[in-house]
């Protein structure tokens, strides 16, 4: 390969590095709507000692290794605790694969809202964009149908 191929290729690596990374930033915290059929969750599901909330439940998936997730932690509680009816529950996955399987979590923190009856609503990957969160939460205290804008 001649070196000029070769700085090519090198740039041409670190261009779509770059795309990926950009792309993944935007989507990182934002608020995805639940996709295909409504999922019921309930507290064994999860292995949860929680119940979850009469109104919705901030279902978070964390590990130990997680840094984002004690902040998370803080954003989901202070939300649960400011809505009457919202519980806010944390699973951590740490010693927990099949959970991780199951739920399709390929990062930490991600939050599933759920809705009063356990069906999930909406799911969020990485540390939440608070404004996102709390109106989709809004929505679904309002019985809105989409939670998502």
């Amino acid at each position: 390969m001649s070196p000029l191929a070769a700085v090519l290729s090198v740039l041409g690596l670190i261009a779509a590095a770059t795309v990926v990374g950009l792309v993944w930033k935007q989507r990182t915290g934002r608020v995805a709507p639940a996709s295909g059929g409504a999922q019921i969750v309930s507290p064994a599901d999860v292995g949860a000692a929680a119940p979850f909330g009469e109104k919705a439940t901030l279902l978070q998936f964390s590990t130990e290794f997680c840094a984002y997730c004690p902040a998370t932690r803080r954003v989901l509680g202070g939300l649960a605790d400011a809505n009457d009816g919202v519980a806010h529950v944390d699973v951590d996955l740490t010693h927990s694969p099949e959970l991780a399987q199951r739920f399709r979590v390929l990062q930490t923190p991600t939050t599933l809202l759920l809705d009063g009856d356990g069906a999930v609503r909406a799911r969020i990957g990485g540390a939440p964009k608070r404004a996102e969160l709390e109106a989709s939460l809004a929505r679904i205290l309002n019985g809105d149908a989409h939670v998502a804008a």
